[in-house]
């Protein structure tokens, strides 16, 4: 086994260098947001869609197009509003008098890299017209279904404190979002810093790609191949049924939980961990793997009370009680 784990340390090394190399190009782009550009790396590689979030004039857009523009791949930008149409996004079918007949036309879903900006302004119609592409990796127009490239990354963001013209999300497609990054404000040191650099560049210096997409399959193949032990799968398991019953782990917070985290965030965990280790150059999961990657998978899981709303309390406050409450295998 000390050998297996090893030998996947090994190719894990080899295979991680592009995802490296990836970082300190967007690190050129972006100053500081270390939590933004590990959970875009961390999609990529997981192979699961983000929903960021965050007050205008964070770099969430900046952050995608830079990730975009440093892969081989092709880049859609959609800019979501209210009078946006399903068509729009995923295409239709048009008519040729010419021969009778009907021709496809593909929407700007067929790409690689996603970038729904605002996702939040389109009405309900445009959201389910995302729920196929993003669960099934396909899209169905007309009678034909038509499978998406691959890679295949939504990367969505939205706006927490403007309401007005804006659609909640239906519950069913937040949670086929793998990660919720929540973007903050810069330090005081970053801040001087992007001054100084638009002083001198008036713009963000431009991406260089260095990965092709055969690079991202080979390195989420050793992602899947990543080791997980016993004790980390059954303390996967234990932070997703304590959200769902916290009384049976003696946590007190069962009164501010509607509904807790689903299956799919026990299976996110464990990709999402294995991502980390990955980018951390491991051949197998820590407990800190998970730690690190639970609150962006869970938070947006997790259906808070009224309880919890008229107490302030937030998500990611309930999860770091939990972890820090679970005993570490």
């Amino acid at each position: 086994m000390h050998e297996t784990i090893q030998r996947l340390g090994d190719q894990v090394r080899e295979t991680s260098a592009p995802f490296r190399r990836l970082r300190e190009e967007l690190a050129r782009v972006i100053v500081g947001q270390d939590e933004l550009i590990d959970g875009l790396l961390l999609a990529l590689l997981a192979d699961g869609h983000a929903l960021i979030e965050g007050v205008p004039g964070l770099a969430k857009t900046t952050a995608v197009s830079a990730l975009a523009a440093g892969l081989h791949t092709r880049f859609q930008r959609i800019q979501f509003t209210p009078d946006l149409l399903p068509a729009d996004l995923i295409g239709t079918l048009i008519y040729r008098p010419a021969d009778g007949r009907f021709e496809v036309r593909k929407g700007p879903i067929f790409a690689n890299i996603i970038l729904a900006d605002e996702i939040n302004r389109a009405p309900a119609k445009v959201q389910s017209a995302l729920l196929e592409a993003m669960q099934e990796r396909q899209v169905t127009i007309g009678t034909e279904t038509f499978p998406l490239p691959s890679p295949f990354l939504v990367l969505a963001t939205q706006n927490p404190l403007e309401q007005e013209g804006t659609y909640p999300l239906p519950e069913a497609q937040i949670d086929r979002f793998m990660l919720k990054i929540v973007v903050g404000y810069p330090t005081r040191g970053e801040e001087r810093e992007i001054l100084d650099r638009w002083s001198r560049l008036r713009a963000a210096p431009a991406m260089t790609p260095v990965m092709e997409p055969a690079a991202i399959e080979a390195a989420r193949r050793s992602v899947e191949a990543i080791y997980l032990d016993e004790k980390i799968r059954d303390y996967i398991v234990s932070i997703v049924h304590a959200t769902r019953h916290p009384e049976a782990f003696g946590l007190d917070f069962a009164p501010l939980i509607r509904y807790g985290a689903s299956p799919r965030a026990t299976i996110a965990l464990s990709i999402a961990g294995r991502a980390r280790a990955f980018l951390d150059g491991r051949g197998f999961v820590v407990p800190q793997d998970l730690k690190d990657v639970a609150i962006p998978v869970l938070r947006h899981r997790l259906l808070l009370s009224y309880e919890a709303e008229a107490e302030g309390v937030a998500a990611e406050d309930l999860v770091r009680r939990l972890l820090d409450h679970l005993p570490v295998p």
